[in-house]
């Protein structure tokens, strides 16, 4: 009896330890954003933030600047439209370029696109678009939207299905349901996988996807991408040059109205997920741990979640082999998490009274 006693208490111990190292300190940045969507760090120490509904803000010295930054192109705001990603350039520091992602067009001729431009103070200038989605869709929802930069300096940006258009994902003769990889300036890089096929979107770097949410490229040069699944079936993928993930021929999950999308959850030469979520946790943005703040989880990825409204920690094996833990969660919906230079945890919270909010395990 005394045994057991003794090994309940070391267990009850261990537990109280488990439980305290998923409860970090909550601290509010700023507040007051309209549905905040992405969140960048420059090397001046910076930190822009997108709106959704098209404005580019600033935080400097801990604190959010009134106005937004000038000079942004017009954004089609609607549903899931607006404003997405804001990505330094790699030579930031001399160059002074970022590059957004947004929804672009009418209701009726509508696509993502992404533009260059200037970062000179508080405007943009030398707005200049360098690729857009075709063909334009005539539905608001499922943009992708999210931009990283490859080991080779390559842009690779997400894109979604259209919704209405999914069977369009398993093809290669437009941009739904893919992640494109561009060079800095928009043109096509010749490695890409397709150049030169006939009848086949240069640009495409991977197919069959429904609605990529998440994209991070590893310090090994590894891509990663996380996916909107429709009613179950999100999705965490490793993005290998040319591979088909399957959406909508293959998937764990089934249509809003519980109809059958398709029988099939896997189907030679489609890449099966590393981790698929049924029921759906909605899973919104991802960063890969960097620094040495928190050496136990480096290169662990992180992804934050709409529906579950938490953050999720992903560790990664040598043989690829994924396992996933809840490291934080939040009472409301949760749109990016990013590891600033400082090494804490970053989070958008996604209302029309949003946050910037940082975690503090230590």
């Amino acid at each position: 009896m005394r045994k057991q006693r003794s090994l309940l208490f070391l267990l009850s111990l261990w537990v109280a330890a488990s439980c305290s190292a998923q409860s970090p300190t909550v601290e509010t940045v700023a507040s007051g954003l309209k549905h905040p969507w992405n969140l960048a760090f420059l090397p001046d120490g910076r930190w822009l933030v997108t709106e959704r509904s098209g404005q580019l803000r600033v935080i400097k010295d801990g604190q959010l600047q009134a106005q937004p930054v000038s000079g942004l192109p017009p954004v089609y705001a609607a549903s899931q439209g607006g404003l997405f990603d804001v990505l330094p350039a790699p030579d930031f520091a001399e160059s002074q370029l970022i590059y957004l992602s947004f929804a672009h067009g009418s209701p009726k001729a509508n696509g993502t696109r992404v533009v260059r431009a200037r970062l000179e103070g508080d405007q943009l200038t030398e707005v200049t678009p360098i690729f857009t989605a075709s063909p334009l869709k005539d539905t608001p929802v499922h943009y992708g939207g999210r931009m990283a930069w490859d080991a080779s300096g390559k842009l690779l940006l997400t894109l979604g299905d259209g919704f209405d258009y999914r069977e369009e994902a398993q093809k290669l003769d437009s941009h739904y349901g893919a992640i494109v990889r561009l060079n800095p300036d928009g043109s096509v890089p010749a490695d890409n996988p397709f150049v030169g096929r006939p009848g086949a979107k240069p640009e495409i770097f991977s197919y069959g996807h429904r609605n990529v949410q998440g994209l991070v490229v590893t310090e090994s040069g590894s891509v990663y991408s996380h996916e909107h699944g429709p009613r179950g079936g999100d999705e965490l993928n490793h993005i290998v040059a040319g591979r088909n993930y399957g959406w909508p021929a293959i998937t764990y999950g089934v249509d809003y109205s519980g109809a059958v999308i398709s029988p099939y959850t896997e189907m030679e030469g489609m890449e099966q997920p590393l981790i698929h979520w049924t029921p759906s946790i909605a899973v919104s943005g991802m960063s890969v741990v960097t620094g040495t703040r928190y050496p136990d989880w480096q290169g662990n990825l992180l992804i934050s979640s709409l529906v579950e409204r938490s953050v999720r920690r992903i560790e990664l094996d040598a043989s690829g082999k994924a396992t996933q833990s809840k490291l934080y969660q939040h009472d409301a919906r949760l749109r990016d998490v990013q590891v600033g230079p400082d090494g804490h945890i970053y989070l958008l919270s996604d209302s029309g009274d949003g946050s910037v909010l940082r975690l503090r395990f230590d």
